[in-house]
């Protein structure tokens, strides 16, 4: 397609990860083995709590919400990046290109937001177990989460207006697995050293202002662990919150090496990302369920239901 003397782009070609050439048949199978154990470990943590009634609390809502994020998460660029790795086509439309970068960024935000709420809902736990009930009600839980998804999209409706208002007229290969800012905005026909500088404060201040409130909640929450008298008490406040800094860290950590870097490096970009894509989803059920008895409780029921196994 042509406009003036410039030819514009109405396809992309990923190129994958850097220096992985002749690798595609063992990132195939190692990728497709993730994204299955990411979809199955996140749909029983998701069965695990609806099927239980003792798990209809606030922190298993908020898991919950965090597992369906978990499921599509990966599911942005996991389905394309295994298509052109079995040997298909690595072409991607520019309405494609356009979704994978507004998904990729809506669903990460909303989880960026949602470990907010987390956080917050732990600290309202212990430092007021009393008033609990009341503070996080089922309208609070359900505005905490209808907020979480809203500020998301509104996060990834501004970086994805703020890439694709960008001519893209020259090249179309994009050097990487999937559509990401970084990547898209070196294909541009103009000067995006502006639009970097915005992006870069946009994504760089929303993580840092959930981290700065998630570290506020956490230290409150210290201090009123080592207020507990209760050794026991003591124990299962801090594997609870442990599990979630966990969680939190393994989602925080590729954001600050991927876009807050000075100087992007490709590769260590993509291997970070697809931990960030594929692993931590995948880990994240696992985190959740390995140090609480009530979740490993309530799996184990599932998994017997789903293969006929007596209850022991």
């Amino acid at each position: 397609m042509k406009m003036g003397n410039a030819s514009v782009v109405t396809k992309f070609i990923l190129l994958g990860i850097p220096h992985t050439e002749d690798l595609e048949t063992m990132l195939f199978v190692l990728f497709l083995g993730c994204y299955v154990f990411t979809l199955m470990g996140n749909l029983l943590i998701l069965l695990a709590i609806v099927s239980s009634t003792r798990l209809h609390t606030p922190m298993y809502f908020f898991l919950c919400q965090l597992s369906v994020c978990d499921i599509f998460f990966p599911s942005v660029s996991s389905p394309k990046m295994l298509f052109y790795l079995s040997g298909n086509s690595r072409a991607i439309s520019y309405a494609g290109c356009v979704s994978q970068l507004f998904f990729y960024h809506f669903l990460g935000c909303t989880e960026c937001f949602l470990y907010t709420v987390m956080a917050y809902d732990r600290f309202v736990a212990i430092c007021y177990p009393l008033r609990y009930t009341v503070i996080m009600s089922h309208r609070v839980c359900a505005i905490l989460a209808v907020g979480t998804s809203f500020f998301g999209c509104i996060q990834a409706t501004f970086l994805t207006t703020l890439t694709f208002q960008l001519p893209y007229c020259g090249p179309n290969e994009v050097d990487y697995f999937f559509c990401d800012i970084p990547v898209m905005l070196k294909l541009a026909c103009a000067d995006t050293s502006a639009l970097e500088r915005v992006g870069f404060v946009s994504v760089g201040l929303m993580p840092l202002s959930c981290f700065l409130l998630i570290l506020t909640s956490y230290s409150r929450i210290v201090c009123s662990i080592l207020q507990i008298r209760s050794t026991e008490g003591r124990r299962r406040a801090f594997s609870t919150c442990s599990a979630h800094l966990t969680a939190i860290l393994l989602s925080f950590m590729p954001v600050v090496l991927i876009y807050l870097q000075p100087t992007p490096n490709p590769w260590l970009n993509a291997t970070v990302q697809v931990l960030n894509n594929l692993v931590t989803p995948m880990l994240n059920p696992l985190i959740y369920s390995l140090r609480n008895k009530e979740v490993k409780y309530s799996l184990r029921k599932v998994l017997q239901q789903v293969a006929f196994l007596p209850e022991q």
